[in-house]
């Protein structure tokens, strides 16, 4: 059977979706050896851009470096408001005016393209722009109202990534429930891990990192709450600042304005290094005396998850689908009460027992997750969806 990924995510660096993206179809095309794969980058290929081009030779290797020149102007697009939508319309016209024809579309970030498929499967990864439009860039926002609705209601099955979620697709767009399917998400076992002091120390040398520091990862946007964490963190002790930085570590997103002035405000006690690689961010989890994540608001909650594959203590908001994932694992705080927070921080770092604790927790409960177990789902949903075609 003819399967089509929209994979315009990979031509950006991986963030949440294209990450997501990126790791199921890699997976997808080693373990599924019925189906014949292919990809939609504003055009057809059946290549797949993987994210670390040089562990590849060659033809890949090629393949790899012009599609992230593809990339650089697509990324110069986005900024552009009237080139946006332009870009946006034009990517349905292209498949829509295509003549290709295929037995599957699956695609991995909410709205379908006019694709010609017998069968579609979408991922729902969150419904923030229903429940809190506000946190979106304001074209984004128009664009779901305008396109998401009607889209996804046509769909053969939807994906979403957690029960959380899922209770969210049936009670705000009334899908039955038998039409959503979840599954999580896993982790690179091979990234997000312990490692031995020596692997380390590069990475610590390369950002200048303190001997203790909370770290805390996610795009600069609203929904992750950046302006109470940090007035918790400056409600601590000068003493406890003073030995531990605060570090942050993701795209500066957007809607940020009032964070980046504040980071700016409060030199170097905060430090931001914006976008780092997945390598170097499994490093700088093990070099953090704990994880920070008071987000207001997740569909699964990737970071959470990474920093308890990867040993570090984690204080987490008490809401959405993070109980579903960290379950005990992790300090739980109020995400809109800065005193919880603060109160959060300051019980892991005084108490080595709790942190102890919670790094024993975190590994056996990172366990439970897997991209090969996730990928091999989504093929036993693809296939079923396929049989129930003929």
């Amino acid at each position: 059977m003819r399967i089509l990924i929209n994979t315009i995510p990979l031509l950006s660096p991986l963030s949440g979706v294209g990450r997501y993206t990126s790791t199921v179809s890699q997976y997808l095309s080693r373990l599924d050896t019925e189906n014949q794969y292919t990809y939609f980058y504003g055009f057809y290929s059946d290549k797949l851009v993987v994210e670390d081009s040089d562990s590849v030779g060659g033809e890949a290797n090629s393949f790899n470096r012009n599609m992230k020149r593809v990339g650089a102007v697509k990324d110069v697009i986005k900024k552009i408001p009237v080139l946006r939508d332009v870009a946006r319309a034009s990517k349905s016209f292209l498949t829509h005016q295509s003549q290709k024809t295929f037995d599957l579309y699956f695609e991995p970030n909410f709205i379908p393209l006019n694709v010609k498929a017998r069968k579609t499967v979408v991922t729902v990864h969150d419904f923030s722009f229903i429940s809190n439009p506000e946190w979106l860039p304001k074209d984004r926002a128009n664009y779901f109202n305008k396109n998401f609705f009607k889209k996804v209601k046509a769909v053969d099955k939807v994906i979403v990534v957690s029960d959380f979620i899922k209770g969210e697709a049936v009670s705000k767009l009334g899908l039955p429930e038998d039409k959503v399917e979840v599954i999580h998400h896993g982790y690179d076992r091979s990234i997000f891990r312990s490692y031995d002091e020596e692997e380390l120390l590069p990475v610590k040398r390369k950002f200048n990192l303190p001997e203790k520091f909370i770290l805390s990862v996610g795009s600069i946007e609203p929904r992750k709450n950046l302006e109470r964490m940090i007035e918790a963190y400056f409600s601590l002790d000068k003493e406890v600042r003073k030995e531990f930085k605060l570090v942050l570590v993701g795209f500066s997103g957007w809607r940020n304005r009032r964070v980046m002035k504040l980071l700016k405000e409060v030199g170097d006690e905060v430090v931001y290094l914006g976008y780092v690689s997945d390598v170097d961010l499994g490093k700088l989890y093990n070099l953090a005396t704990l994880f920070i994540f008071p987000t207001l608001y997740e569909g699964f909650g990737l970071p959470a998850l990474e920093a308890m594959a990867s040993g570090c203590p984690s204080v987490v908001s008490n809401v959405a689908s993070l109980p579903e994932v960290c379950g005990d694992a992790v300090r739980y705080v109020e995400p809109l009460d800065v005193g919880s927070i603060s109160d959060g921080i300051r019980d892991v770092i005084e108490n080595e027992s709790l942190r102890n604790n919670l790094k024993a927790k975190g590994l056996k409960r990172a366990n439970l997750f897997s991209w090969p177990e996730s990928a091999k789902k989504h093929m036993d949903l693809f296939n079923a969806v396929l049989r129930s075609a003929k």
